[in-house]
């Protein structure tokens, strides 16, 4: 399903990206988009896999978007958020702890930024329910030590900062776990905090 769900996007792309060279008449100016999947951590039931889509169809800068699976193996199915954790469970500390990372995050890269805030004007934190995740490679082999979100440039601050990828440690939401998957988590994150891959 995975790899349909792709080549189906990629195909929808290149037909849009033929439509508008036709409007426009031809001349220069090519469109592009990648599709990449790289995995988290992976635990005894739990399996995770991110995708980035990579987007340039003019203007000045392409956008890059993320989404992610997270896929319990024993049940062979594809979970959610309200999987993971807990149902009616308070959140609000896991998006507080979401917000301050992604600040010290952005405080790194843009010293004196302007702060993100939960339900902010100008950048606002994600709430983590709606933010896609992966598993979070730990310090205990088989177990995961957190779960790391996708931000996207533009979330939490302006394109020239970039994209995010947060890791947050098991013991921040460990309490908030639906009891069929806290077993899956233990230990520490191998790296917490700003875990965005370097370029080059």
């Amino acid at each position: 399903p995975l790899y349909a769900a792709a080549v189906r996007d990629l195909r929808q792309f290149s037909e849009g990206a033929q439509a508008d060279l036709s409007e426009a008449g031809g001349g220069p100016g090519g469109y592009e988009k990648t599709i990449a999947f790289a995995p988290g951590a992976e635990t005894g039931k739990l399996f995770s896999l991110a995708r980035t889509d990579f987007e340039f169809t003019g203007g000045a800068h392409p956008n890059t978007s993320f989404s992610a699976v997270l896929w319990d193996k024993a049940m062979k199915k594809r979970l959610g958020f309200a999987d993971l954790f807990r149902p009616g469970v308070d959140l609000s500390g896991l998006d507080k702890a979401l917000c301050d990372a992604a600040n010290t995050a952005k405080q790194a890269r843009s010293p004196g930024s302007e702060t993100a805030t939960l339900g902010g004007n100008m950048w606002a934190c994600p709430k983590a329910v709606a933010t896609p995740f992966i598993l979070t490679p730990g310090t205990t082999p088989g177990k995961a030590g957190g779960i790391t979100f996708l931000l996207g440039a533009y979330q939490i601050g302006p394109y020239s900062d970039g994209a995010y990828q947060i890791a947050l440690p098991q013991s921040v939401f460990r309490s908030l776990l639906n009891p069929a998957y806290a077993d899956e988590f233990a230990g520490a994150p191998v790296k917490a905090g700003d875990v965005t891959p370097k370029a080059g």
